[in-house]
């Protein structure tokens, strides 16, 4: 239970965050299958190392991944991974992907459809999803906001 948002969460820490991590799905050999381009986090800041990565299979049918952590310094682009800094603000951060922008700017190509996520340690992870569109706060429904409205009160 987080103290901060009143809700439950998972929490991934460790001091090795190779080895540390949740993956979706849990079976190596299937994949997730979604093609909704915006893959939306919300994660808390435990000041810690944290990683995560994002595997993808673009229009030439070659699977390419996203990693991004809070320790990286720049964005390198390699033939199968692109890595990049990912900067997260103090307490919960609401971090928004364009798998879409991404995959164009990173390897020239077009994103089809999302493999597999890995989060990685240290962070709390409150939600993760997938949309079509990046949302405004007034739009999402009240299960995948980071503040509940409770009454007339942000909880």
């Amino acid at each position: 239970m987080d103290e901060d948002i009143n809700s439950m969460v998972i929490e991934i820490t460790s001091p090795n965050i190779i080895d540390t991590y949740i993956t979706c799905p849990a079976q190596f050999n299937r994949t997730l299958g979604i093609k909704l381009p915006i893959l939306v986090l919300i994660v808390k800041n435990l000041k810690k190392l944290f990683t995560l990565e994002v595997q993808i299979m673009d229009d030439k049918n070659m699977i390419r991944r996203f990693r991004a952590s809070n320790f990286q310094f720049v964005t390198r682009a390699k033939p199968y991974i692109c890595t990049m800094p990912m900067r997260l603000d103090e307490g919960w951060n609401q971090i928004q992907f364009n798998l879409a922008d991404f995959t164009r700017r990173a390897y020239s190509t077009n994103y089809v459809e999302t493999l597999r996520v890995q989060i990685h340690a240290n962070c709390r992870l409150r939600r993760i999803y997938f949309a079509d569109r990046v949302y405004a706060e007034e739009e999402l429904p009240p299960e995948i906001k980071l503040w509940k409205m409770v009454g007339n009160d942000v909880k």
